[in-house]
């Protein structure tokens, strides 16, 4: 029965529990609620029902980060974990209700009649304790149950096995009983704080002093930084103003150099330009050369085609005469031949007519000697016979022969008409060559004059080219010279360059001095973005007030900075020849004695 018993020792200067509410915790998967009335509240139920749950969610409320207290390998543990018929949740929840009608909880949560205390963990997230709806710390909650005499570690929360515990006790959790029992242990617990507190800042003393110490040690390496930077702006400032000097007069030098050069420049763009003119001369001269020479070569071909055709005519004339001359040579072997030949035929007919008169005298000599002779007349018949036959035979020789020889007489005949006719050829092809030859003369003669005029034109051209040449040389000598201009101008650039390189580089170097002394100044407003100068006004301007621009337009309670004063009534003249500052430069009314005060030369 001990066991099945959560008990609640009450005393009458402690606040009353009323109601105990559970949501996710443990085996309680859905919202139980507990209602603990006054007077004593008992649950009883078999084993595993879940008595314990209410005890460990009752001191897990209070305050209770132990996870071996809540019988779990952490704290998550008190989650509901799932069973086969329900999924696991991710949070638990534990209210307690407190009924504090009779103002007995601690001054500070005793203005509400309920309070509520509400503890929540989720999973991944961690607890978070809530006091009507109010988030705050553990140690809060846990406070407000000390100073009610209980707690998560009370020994009013009888659990299995505490009676035993309690009986055996050590003094000091004898003594612990006791103070809960009288209702001083939430000072007991208050005290123990304030000791760890105490603890806490003495340590925290110990700690002061180390800083303080090592800020001794800064504050000292800071004065001597401080020096060293002063020094250092002290020479950076005549560096930048030798440097301001320098580049000055690299800058005048290299513009004395700059028009130098665009002079030297123009010059030579107006020598390139008289050459350029030149020029355009010279090729307009070659061009009409070139355009006189294109009739000239033409009229060349001409005459050197008509040349070469009466060439080819007088070549063929000249075969033309070797030939009639060579068939002329052949007719006249040929009419020697047929003069031959109608000699010949003439003496063979002499001898024919000869025969025939021979013949005929053979023939009366027979008629006469036949007259009385019959004898001899058959003889002579017979011979007559022959006779008639040899006259036959002589006869047809002699035809043979007259057609021999009219057949000569025509070959004859032949052979003259050609030779007339050959003749005649030879005096036409002498007359066509000697006009071959004239016409010859004529075109040798235009030739030599198309020749000389092709050498007329060809001088020009040559001179032509000459001029072109020398004006193509004077361009080139003008394009020398605008280079070398252009690389003075190049090199000049380069020295600007280098010019604007260098005060860059003492500009970014004044930059980084400028933020290594203002790096401790802060971030206040600056009165320099207050004032505005006239164009050309700045640096004069910085070099009156330099890093006093930097500070801030204060009150009169400040600790440093630009104050307002009145202006002064009569403000003290300035040298002669030297104007105020003020009559420059925009600013507020802080600044105006200031500039008032500066003169500029």
């Amino acid at each position: 029965m001990a066991r099945n018993l959560v008990g609640l020792l009450e005393n009458q200067t402690t606040v009353q529990f009323s109601k105990l509410r559970l949501l996710g915790f443990k085996s309680f998967v859905d919202p139980t609620e507990l209602v603990i009335a006054p007077g004593l509240t008992g649950v009883v139920g078999p084993n595993g029902c879940g008595k314990s749950n209410l005890l460990e969610a009752l001191r897990w409320v209070m305050g209770e980060n132990r996870a071996s207290a809540m019988r779990g390998g952490g704290m998550e543990d008190v989650i509901f974990a799932g069973a086969d018929s329900r999924p696991a949740r991710n949070f638990a929840e534990v209210t307690l209700t407190i009924d504090n009608h009779a103002r007995l909880a601690p001054a500070a949560f005793n203005t509400e009649d309920t309070l509520e205390i509400v503890r929540r963990i989720t999973r991944d997230a961690g607890s978070a304790y809530k006091v009507n709806g109010k988030d705050c710390r553990a140690r809060d909650v846990q406070m407000l149950f000390a100073d009610a005499s209980t707690g998560a570690h009370s020994p009013a929360l009888v659990r299995q096995g505490q009676i035993s515990e309690l009986i055996n006790a050590k003094p000091k959790a004898r003594r612990r009983v006791l103070e809960e029992a009288a209702g001083i242990s939430g000072l007991y617990k208050r005290r123990h704080e304030a000791e760890l507190k105490l603890n806490g800042t003495e340590s925290n003393l110990v700690r002061v002093e180390d800083v303080l110490e090592q800020l001794d040690n800064q504050l000292r390496t800071l004065e001597r930084q401080a020096k060293q930077a002063a020094r250092y702006k002290s020479i950076a400032n005549e560096l930048r103003r030798a440097g301001g000097l320098l580049l000055y007069r690299r800058w005048r030098e290299a513009d004395v150099e700059r028009l130098a050069a665009e002079g030297a420049l123009g010059e030579a763009s107006k020598a390139a330009a008289g050459a350029q003119g030149k020029a355009l001369a010279a090729t307009k001269v070659r061009q009409q050369a070139e355009a006189k020479v294109p009739p000239l070569r033409e009229e060349e071909a001409i005459a050197g085609a008509i040349l070469q055709r009466l060439q080819v005519e007088q070549a063929a004339l000249e075969e033309q005469e070797t030939r009639a001359r060579k068939t002329i040579t052949d007719l006249e072997t040929q009419i020697a031949q047929l003069e031959k030949d109608a000699a010949r035929e003439a003496g063979l007919n002499k001898d024919a007519g000869e025969t025939v008169e021979r013949l005929n005298w053979e023939y009366g000599a027979l008629e006469k000697s036949g007259t009385g002779h019959e004898e001899k007349l058959a003889d002579a018949k017979a011979d007559a016979h022959d006779a008639a036959l040899n006259l036959q035979n002589v006869e047809t020789e002699a035809d043979q022969l007259s057609e021999d020889a009219a057949r000569l007489a025509a070959r004859h005949h032949a052979a003259k008409r050609r030779l007339e006719d050959a003749k005649g050829l030879v005096e036409k092809l002498a007359r066509e060559i000697e006009k071959a030859r004239e016409a010859e003369v004529e075109v040798v003669q235009a030739f030599e004059m198309a020749k000389a005029q092709v050498a007329e034109a060809e001088a020009l051209q040559i001179a032509a080219g000459a001029e072109a040449e020398a004006a193509e040389a004077a361009l080139l000598a003008v394009e020398e010279r605008r280079a070398e201009t252009q690389r003075i101008e190049g090199d000049t650039r380069v020295a600007l360059s280098e010019a604007d390189g260098e005060a860059k580089a003492h500009e970014g170097e004044r930059s980084a001095l400028a933020r290594l002394i203002a790096r401790d100044q802060g971030d206040g407003a600056q009165i320099l973005d207050k004032v505005r100068a006239e164009k050309g006004y700045e640096a004069a301007l910085g070099a009156a007030l330099a890093d006093d621009l930097k500070s801030p337009e204060i009150g009169a309670d400040a600790a440093s900075g630009w104050v307002e004063y009145a202006g002064l009534a009569a403000a003290p003249a300035l040298p002669a020849g030297a104007a105020r500052l003020a009559d420059f430069v925009v600013g507020p009314a802080a600044l105006a004695r200031r500039l008032q005060m500066v003169g500029i030369v």
